[in-house]
């Protein structure tokens, strides 16, 4: 269980795992990073963080982070990226609206994309807020280059 929900079987609160723990470390050192930088570096430097972290990637994970940043970049230039609890994430006025968790990164069977309540996809009662990745054919790169769309629309 997570730290956010309950117990071990024992009775004593469990607390982070090491993989969230590592995330919280990462979203701190980008918060400083970004503090450091100058308005006008931040895209660019953004950029290259996050094609530093698809790089660093499992090969498999690789391969799919690199098809949904062409696919988010192709699709929803106004978006920066930037990284994001150490995972590749893209942005609007500073505010992340999808992102990219590696499933090696974070010990899962697959990857996922996921929107923040940034994107514009509220439509009626039900609609996506994150999808497990294990590869991007014709038709679900077609499905994800839509959402973006629409989630910057």
């Amino acid at each position: 269980m997570s730290a956010n929900t309950g117990t071990t079987g024992g009775g004593a609160a469990e607390g982070f795992s090491e993989e969230e723990r590592a995330a919280m470390k990462a979203r701190a050192a980008e918060l400083r990073k970004e503090a450091e930088r100058g308005r006008g570096a931040k895209a660019a430097a953004g950029e290259l963080d996050v094609l530093a972290k698809i790089a660093e990637m499992d090969p498999a994970d690789r391969a799919v982070a690199e098809r949904v940043h062409a696919i988010v970049t192709a699709n929803a230039p106004e978006l920066t990226p930037k990284l994001w609890y150490g995972q590749p994430a893209y942005a609007r006025k500073g505010k992340v609206v999808c992102f990219f968790r590696s499933g090696q990164a974070d010990k899962e069977r697959y990857s996922t994309f996921g929107f923040t309540p940034e994107a514009n996809l509220d439509d009626g009662g039900l609609w996506p807020t994150s999808f497990a990745v294990t590869g991007l054919g014709g038709a679900a790169r077609e499905e994800l280059a839509a959402l973006v769309r629409r989630a910057v629309g």
